[in-house]
């Protein structure tokens, strides 16, 4: 399985903008944007000057942004949109509900984990189940009436029970998902509205992109 295995304070800063890759990191004063603003490499300061971006270039940027939010490599992206395509309703929509469904951003938002990247090695090290099956699949679909579980045997590590004690004072989880913090598990009530995806992204953006 591909996955981006630089440094991602490179790529927000390549995006000129925080896409929380590094949860608490991202919000203290060691994050590179906040300390280092411009794009990576030795041309970075020049970009920062460069004239208007065309149409392209931001239409790329914000498909770009998406992926790297939800560390997802160009191949299973295009798949993503084009079965998005496919789908009743607007594809931009359609194709972040898909991403928003996948097991390891549906951890991410319970707030099993700080970050993205950290809900994907939780899923595959094993510690979560669906429906009562181990799933270490981070791009798992989860669907309406599923159930979502960090595993018994997992439950006495010493993350999670720190983990448990971080959610009594965390925000609250989308609308979608329904907590029981008492059974660290959580059901799928519903599917994710553009409403939930409290990103800032233009999807529309990335429909162009594709449909050049």
């Amino acid at each position: 399985m591909a996955r981006y295995t630089d440094s991602v304070c490179k790529l927000c800063r390549r995006e000129s903008v925080k896409l929380f890759l590094k949860g608490e990191r991202c919000l203290s004063p060691k994050c590179a944007v906040d300390r280092r603003g411009t794009p990576p490499g030795m041309h970075g300061k020049k970009q920062t000057f460069r004239r208007k971006t065309s149409d392209y270039g931001t239409q790329l940027r914000e498909k770009q942004k998406a992926r790297r939010i939800y560390g997802v490599m160009e191949r299973q992206f295009r798949r993503y949109f084009e079965e998005a395509s496919r789908s009743t309703g607007m594809t931009g929509v359609n194709l972040l509900a898909m991403l928003e469904r996948r097991l390891d951003n549906t951890v991410y938002r319970l707030g099993l984990a700080d970050s993205r990247a950290q809900a994907r090695q939780l899923v595959r090290h094993g510690h979560i189940e669906v429906n009562g099956r181990k799933t270490d699949i981070p791009s798992f679909q989860v669907a309406v009436g599923d159930v979502i579980k960090v595993r018994s045997s997992a439950q006495s590590k010493t993350y999670f029970k720190d983990r448990s004690q971080l959610l009594q004072s965390a925000g609250k989880v989308p609308t979608w998902l329904k907590l029981d913090l008492a059974g660290m598990s959580a059901e799928v009530v519903g599917n994710p509205s553009r409403e939930d995806v409290e990103i800032p992204l233009n999807e529309q953006l990335i429909v162009e992109y594709y449909s050049r």
